[in-house]
């Protein structure tokens, strides 16, 4: 009978395998740690991306209650004194802070009536009452009255005189009902040739920015002029506030009679307002430095006592996760309501 060898004796493996194995361990250990920091990253974005969500949904939901609040302010404010609009109380431009869970509501308060309307560059019908009409359908006409004012402050901005007119004629076509370019202006035809190619709105303008559609307007231009101009809901001329116009928004003043008054007699006049204000119109228009001017009545008309539209910026931090929105309330009727809302800031 043969005898059993027993078991065959391990091999070795050849020295050149144990370095085969060793590279195919720390290739393995090496993909799973990729595909592990691949995961916690992703995993990782999507907390935040939620967070972000909820903290969004969270400070709209602080913001929309805030709009509320700042409606009820101004109406309080107007309620004061009805027959004028001042400085008193450090309203204006003055950050009001409220404390709400998980960070802090803040609300800054504009006088958007102190501005150029880029609206009044057009006439449009009214309702009984003086109230606004719906423009949606309705015919609007370039008015030369508000483009010369609009060129005005530009060249007071150092805008070149044939430039700014240009602008201003454009900016009338650009929200005109008709297809009829003004001298210099630019309609339909001039827009064609671009690409691409685009219209007028042929409607009021909804935000500022629209004039960088406007022919002749550039970047430069713009960023000079925006923190002078505005598009309200209206076609009404500018009616700049005797009592709230600062001194450094004498531009403004001096844009309704640039030829007869300087910067510098606006600025003084401004600077000299007693802390009450004005109780009316007359009274500013008596006033020594602009007795000289004599301005048309149409010019004094365009200035007022009171404001009746205001801008407020509302901003929620909660936590380093900012909302921003940006209201316009119209205070001619009482209360104050909100006419417009556009979430972001205005840049």
């Amino acid at each position: 009978m043969a005898r059993d060898p027993g078991p065959l004796p391990a091999r070795e493996p050849p020295a050149s395998e144990h370095g085969a194995a060793l590279l195919t361990v720390l290739l393995l250990v090496a993909i799973l740690s990729v595909v592990t920091a691949v995961a916690l990253d992703r995993l990782t974005l999507a907390s935040r991306m939620t967070r972000n969500i909820v903290s969004a949904d969270q400070g709209r939901a602080y913001l929309l209650t805030g709009e509320q609040m700042v409606a009820n302010l101004v109406t309080d404010l107007v309620s004061v004194n009805p027959d004028r609009t001042t400085l008193q109380g450090d309203w204006l431009g003055r950050d009001q802070t409220i404390s709400v869970p998980g960070g802090l509501v803040t609300a800054r308060l504009i006088d958007r009536g102190n501005c150029f309307n880029l609206n009044s560059l057009v006439v449009g019908p009214e309702q009984p009452g003086g109230a606004d009409a719906d423009p949606s359908g309705a015919r609007l006409v370039a008015r030369p009255a508000g483009i010369a004012q609009f060129a005005a402050l530009m060249r007071l901005l150092g805008v070149d005189h044939n430039i700014a007119l240009q602008i201003a004629i454009s900016a009338a076509d650009w929200i005109d009902s008709d297809s009829e370019p003004g001298n210099g202006g630019a309609e339909d035809n001039y827009y064609a040739g671009f690409d691409p190619a685009y219209r007028p709105a042929n409607t009021l303008m909804a935000d500022p920015s629209e004039l960088l559609m406007v022919n002749a307007m550039t970047p430069d231009i713009y960023q000079r002029i925006r923190p002078w101009v505005c598009a309200l809901p209206t076609t009404r001329l500018s009616a700049i506030n005797i009592n709230t116009l600062l001194p450094g928004q004498a531009v403004l003043l001096a844009m309704l009679a640039p030829d007869a008054l300087g910067l510098d007699e606006a600025r003084q006049v401004l600077a000299q307002r007693p802390p009450e204000g004005y109780g009316s119109v007359n009274i500013f228009w008596s006033l020594p430095p602009l007795v000289r001017l004599a301005a048309p009545q149409d010019v004094q008309d365009q200035t007022v006592a009171k404001t009746r539209w205001f801008e407020v910026v509302l901003r929620a931090d909660l936590g380093g996760d900012l909302v921003e929105e940006i209201v316009l309330i119209d205070a001619e009727t009482q209360p104050a309501r909100l006419v417009r809302r556009q979430w972001g800031d205005e840049s």
